[in-house]
């Protein structure tokens, strides 16, 4: 039997997979701000209220959450075995033990959909790969395609990203601005203002890109060769 507690809990943290607040994920499930507030759980007179199946149909439509996800949710031991693509199975990430993660092609990350609001991948149109390790649960691998970043990745290579990863100077990493702009470079340097980017290929120029600007960027972990 489900519990009051259980179902909350499931709310909470399907909210954290998605980098959002309870009222931000109520508001991009079209709902009142405060709909999944802990204000709204009990009522007046000390009973506990449920969200409604409307508005977590809403929440799970809204974040590309599969229903199986959302149960999975309910049990702090299986949730802590899902990330935020809302494939519906287990990601466990083990050394040395392969499993699948999601990958698409740059220009798809471009696009709105596929990625939340802390840069974790979401929603349905993933591929899969397998991967021998890693040590990220919201790692995801990204196609190239074409000659902008020759000749350290060719066309067609396949990159891993971990948005867990730290990010240090010198590393080559996935950035993403608010225009839907995405690039992989190597970070020169992160300053209060902005970030600069040297471009892999020198016959690209070099990028500077304000801090408001980014949206988000994660370090690459893994290239094929």
């Amino acid at each position: 039997m489900l519990t009051h507690g259980q179902i909350w809990r499931a709310v909470d943290q399907l909210a954290e997979l998605h980098g959002l607040s309870t009222s931000g994920l109520a508001r991009r499930a079209g709902l009142d701000p405060t709909t999944f507030n802990r204000s709204k759980r009990i009522t007046t007179d000390g009973r506990p209220r449920w969200p409604s199946t409307e508005s977590i149909a809403k929440a799970l439509d809204a974040t590309g959450t599969s229903v199986e996800h959302f149960f999975a949710l309910l049990e702090p031991a299986r949730a802590s075995h899902f990330d935020a693509s809302g494939f519906g199975e287990e990601r466990i990430p083990m050394k040395g033990v392969p499993y699948s993660i999601p990958q698409i092609g740059f220009a798809q990350a471009g696009s709105g959909g596929f990625f939340g609001d802390a840069g974790f991948p979401v929603g349905s149109g993933w591929d899969e790969i397998v991967f021998p390790e890693v040590n990220d649960p919201h790692a995801y691998a990204l196609e190239i395609v074409g000659d902008s970043m020759l000749p350290v990745y060719r066309n067609r290579a396949v990159v891993v990203v971990s948005p867990k990863a730290d990010i240090r100077h010198g590393d080559r990493v996935v950035v993403k601005t608010r225009e839907g702009e995405v690039m992989a470079k190597e970070l020169v340097r992160k300053t209060a203002r902005q970030i600069e980017l040297r471009s892999l290929n020198p016959v690209y120029e070099d990028r500077q890109i304000p801090l408001d600007q980014v949206e988000w960027m994660a370090r690459i972990i893994w290239a094929s060769q």
